[in-house]
């Protein structure tokens, strides 16, 4: 897969290719109530919990960490998905704020050179983490082909 590095301000700071299926939305199972055939990047999307201080959905790992999807756009079937890298607390090197103190000022935390939810505590797998920046954005790339038996080293298993 393809990852190109962002050399204008106004671009993605880092794009990755994915196998499309890591981006499949699913397909909700009313006899057995879960979504079915979820990736787990798009599975992992938590925007929606991170402002009200609700755990994290399960993250996805990309080249040996966590990490969390917190947005996801559908145009002309054209799956994209922006993310942050998730860091212990204890690693992160930074000053890390509340999503409250951090949209306080909602122009500044807009305008964050490494993201909006860069620096921002949350909570995943019962303990503290650090969304770090820059926001990532991964696309559809070609299938990947797998051995018959190969894992993927860089998938969580879903049982969703």
């Amino acid at each position: 897969m393809n990852e190109t590095a962002s050399t204008e301000d106004d671009e993605p700071p880092l794009t990755h290719e994915v196998d499309p299926s890591r981006l499949a939305s699913g397909r909700w199972d009313h006899a057995s109530e879960k979504t079915l055939g979820e990736g787990d990047i798009t599975g992992s999307y938590s925007g929606d919990r991170i402002g009200m201080g609700k755990p994290l959905r399960r993250p996805f790992i990309w080249h040996g960490s966590p990490w969390v999807c917190t947005g996801i756009s559908n145009l002309s079937g054209s799956v994209t998905v922006s993310a942050y890298r998730l860091v212990a607390v204890e690693a992160f090197e930074g000053t890390y704020t509340t999503y409250t103190d951090k949209t306080r000022n909602a122009e500044a935390a807009r305008n964050d050179p490494m993201g909006f939810y860069h620096g921002m505590t949350v909570q995943s797998a019962g303990r503290d983490w650090i969304l770090s920046g820059p926001e990532h954005t991964f696309v559809a790339g070609v299938p990947e082909q797998q051995s018959l038996f190969a894992m993927p080293k860089d998938r969580n298993i879903r049982g969703r």
